[in-house]
């Protein structure tokens, strides 16, 4: 499996994953309580900056974020055709900006770092009976896992249906890409329990 995860040394990632997804979390709800554009564009220059400094070349920071990018632009033009053009401003900025942030959390934390704190984090409702603390850890640390593998399947189904002369679509690339993930799904939960890495 591949992993978003930049292994350089830097400030960024010497810091607590714990200090760094506590601050996430505030930065959100910070975004989403202001539409001040001179504050969210302020936001979006930190959040670019924090980025760059994840030990990442310009070019593969950018290819990381097309994805969320390309989305973010179509919902605002969406946003702007059937609302006013500041509601689709701020909201562009926003998402922006987070995720820049989380783009910076995830490529500077590692993802043992990640199941832990998470994994600790959630320990008291395991507590009150509510869950059990280490699967919300590996359940979460999967998916961020499974995001660059989504991604490089979708690419190489593109690919193939572009080598063959066949119109990319949503209909003909979709069913391809939900029977491969949902095959390695199967077969990582047949790992994981063979291993005995969740309790019954």
């Amino acid at each position: 499996m591949q992993t978003l995860h930049v292994d350089v040394d830097t400030w960024l990632h010497r810091l607590s994953p714990r200090i760094k997804l506590l601050a996430l979390t505030a930065f959100g709800v910070v975004l989403f309580l202001t539409s001040s554009i001179v504050i969210l564009v302020g936001a979006n220059v930190i959040g670019a900056a924090l980025y760059l400094r994840s030990g990442l070349r310009i070019a593969e920071a950018l290819k990381r974020l097309r994805p969320i990018l390309i989305s973010i632009a179509i919902l605002a033009v969406f946003a702007a055709l059937v609302g006013p053009l500041h509601a689709a401003v701020v909201t562009a900025l926003r998402l922006t900006a987070l995720a820049l942030f989380a783009a910076t959390v995830t490529a500077t934390t590692s993802m043992t770092a990640f199941i832990d704190e998470i994994t600790a984090l959630a320990t008291p409702l395991e507590r009150l009976g509510l869950l059990r603390a280490a699967d919300i850890g590996l359940a979460i640390g999967l998916v961020i896992r499974f995001v660059p593998e989504i991604l490089d399947r979708y690419r190489a189904i593109r690919d193939a249906h572009q080598a063959r002369g066949i119109k990319v679509r949503l209909a003909t690339t979709l069913a391809p890409l939900i029977i491969l993930t949902l095959r390695d799904a199967d077969n990582i939960a047949a790992a994981i329990d063979a291993r005995g890495i969740r309790r019954q």
